[in-house]
């Protein structure tokens, strides 16, 4: 179960959307994003949530590229859990999504459905998702579980029931998608009563767009993790008049979890309490 004192931090830096030119503050490069990683540990943080780029800054599945980030971040950073992606954003073939796992990253991200974005879908069958899960249990990779809806959540449940999901059940739950889940407060209300927790359940909010900023603070008031980056919201304020760096992001969270009382949860700690 989440621990009221500690709130563990998903730092998100780089997504699969922003590019140069929406905002310059996104790292882009294998060495952008190692070194953006660098400094979110140096603040703070429990996981690094990473998507890989091309030369031209576009996503890419390539097994090569996220192992160069990955020695890059270990190095800097050894005890920080590191968080793949298994996206069907832009590619829906299980064998491109699925190589990343064979770099034994702690985690991988599982979206638990199919949605739409507003642009673009992201498409999860059932069979990629359980074949995703069964090379994840192969390679000891504790799967992300990401639910955009409620039926999302109902379905983790499902797997989690019939053994396909064991050990840590990382929830999360991502509110102001347009076709999902919004971030008020009996909807987030309803999204946490639907999860199933036990001992080795940990639940982490994440807000997109200008939602990110007051789901950060329904999570850490009311003791759970957070997703924090330039990949859900390249905005500091919902005016849209300054953009954002990741570090400014960062500290804004550290601020409110000050206030609050709240100590991170750290990759070191969380290690012991979730994989051990």
């Amino acid at each position: 179960m989440t621990l009221s004192s500690q709130t563990a931090i998903n730092f998100c830096p780089t997504g699969m959307v922003p590019t140069k030119a929406m905002t310059p503050h996104v790292p882009i490069s294998v060495s952008e994003i190692i070194e953006e990683v660098h400094q979110a540990y140096e603040i703070g943080i429990t996981i690094a949530h990473l998507h890989a780029r091309d030369e031209q800054g576009a996503p890419t599945h390539l097994k090569s590229v996220n192992q160069q980030i990955f020695e890059g971040i270990r190095k800097h950073c050894p005890d920080l859990i590191i968080c793949a992606s298994s996206s069907g954003r832009l590619v829906q073939d299980f064998e491109s999504r699925s190589e990343v796992i064979e770099l034994q990253p702690d985690m991988c991200s599982l979206t638990l459905s199919s949605l739409n974005f507003m642009h673009s879908a992201s498409v999860n069958s059932p069979d990629i998702i359980k074949q995703l899960l069964d090379k994840m249990n192969q390679y000891h990779v504790v799967p992300e579980l990401e639910c955009f809806d409620l039926g999302m959540i109902n379905y983790g449940n499902y797997l989690i029931e019939k053994g396909v999901i064991k050990g840590l059940k990382y929830w999360n739950l991502l509110f102001g998608n347009i076709a999902g889940m919004q971030a008020d407060l009996n909807t987030v209300s309803t999204a946490l009563n639907q999860i199933k927790q036990d001992e080795n359940t940990y639940i982490s909010l994440a807000g997109l767009g200008n939602n990110q900023f007051k789901t950060n603070q329904i999570a850490v008031l009311n003791n759970f993790g957070v997703r924090i980056g330039l990949e859900d919201n390249i905005w500091f304020d919902e005016k849209r008049s300054k953009l954002a760096t990741n570090m400014d992001l960062l500290k804004r969270i550290h601020s409110i979890m000050e206030i609050n009382e709240k100590q991170l949860f750290s990759s070191s700690q969380f290690r012991q309490t979730y994989f051990n």
